[in-house]
């Protein structure tokens, strides 16, 4: 085993602001699977509830800078 255990996360809700800025850069960037550890049907569910809090102005489509 390489160390990296993956997290048990069955749900992302795009109303949890919290949870989701955990896997958002500095950038507010989505953090790639290789970082996250997720695997690739998590990370999509990730992707849609990000791209969901951020139509609803929930989080910034990108960091001011």
């Amino acid at each position: 085993m390489n160390g990296k255990r993956k997290p048990d996360i069955g749900y992302f809700d795009y109303k949890d602001i919290k949870s989701l800025q955990k896997y958002v850069n500095q950038f507010g960037q989505i953090e790639p699977a290789t970082k996250t550890g997720l695997s690739q049907k998590q990370q999509k569910r990730l992707t849609v509830a990000v791209k969901r809090a951020r139509q609803l102005a929930l989080l910034p489509f990108v960091a001011k800078g």
